[in-house]
């Protein structure tokens, strides 16, 4: 499966020729003029990374960032924008980008360091199968079962429930979930991990009737 990359710029012309020359390079793209369905399509399908433009109609390409970053989104993010003062590099960095680089652009840049996050990012390509009472997550596909029916995650919930069931008979605390899944600390306060557990709890359980998850109060969350 090639890796799947949002491209977020408000200028048509850099973003068709992004997508031009990614698609050519193998990769699969989306392109946007403006964010405001990023958050709808990082939910609904396994992004591999998100390139995004600083100085969007309506909207600071960063501050959306750091939003998404708050409500525990982690693709990792290249800012591709004219903004080029040090502080301006520092701010992005600082508001969840793993990478920087400043318009006017070379192509054969953005897609080595593409490349280079991708294989620092990249899981585990296997058939791992993780199977936990009528649970079963396939790694490969990233596809989850229950009781042999097809569930629906984000990609964060099933990161989240993949960790979990790697670790069943641990107590996870929430630092360890934020390093672990989140894959940083700095952004985010334990409520991130708060908000994140009752969604996925709602989707594997949504009748309440098996309690999966059990809260440990004051350490964390563990499989009952």
């Amino acid at each position: 499966m090639n890796a799947l990359i949002v491209i977020v710029e408000d200028e048509e012309d850099i973003l068709e020729l992004i997508e031009y020359n990614l698609g050519r390079d193998g990769f699969d793209t989306i392109g946007f003029l403006n964010h405001k369905l990023l958050e709808k399509i990082l939910e609904e399908e396994s992004v591999d990374l998100i390139i995004m433009d600083r100085n969007l109609n309506g909207a600071e390409g960063s501050e959306v960032i750091s939003g998404l970053r708050q409500k525990g989104f982690n693709t990792p993010v290249i800012y591709l924008s004219a903004k080029d003062k040090d502080s301006d590099i520092e701010e992005g960095f600082q508001r969840g980008g793993d990478d920087y680089i400043t318009k006017p652009f070379n192509m054969k840049e953005l897609i080595l360091r593409i490349k280079a996050i991708l294989r620092r990012t990249k899981k585990e390509s296997s058939d791992e199968v993780l199977t936990y009472n009528d649970i079963t997550l396939h790694l490969s596909s990233r596809t989850v079962t229950i009781e042999g029916k097809n569930t629906i995650l984000t990609k964060l919930e099933f990161d989240l429930l993949a960790t979990l069931i790697q670790n069943k008979n641990i107590v996870l605390d929430r630092d360890y979930l934020l390093v672990n899944v989140w894959k940083e600390d700095e952004f985010f306060q334990d409520r991130t991990v708060n908000v994140a557990i009752k969604r996925l709890k709602e989707k594997i359980d949504p009748n309440r009737s098996k309690e999966y998850i059990k809260t440990v109060r004051g350490v964390g969350y563990t499989l009952c």
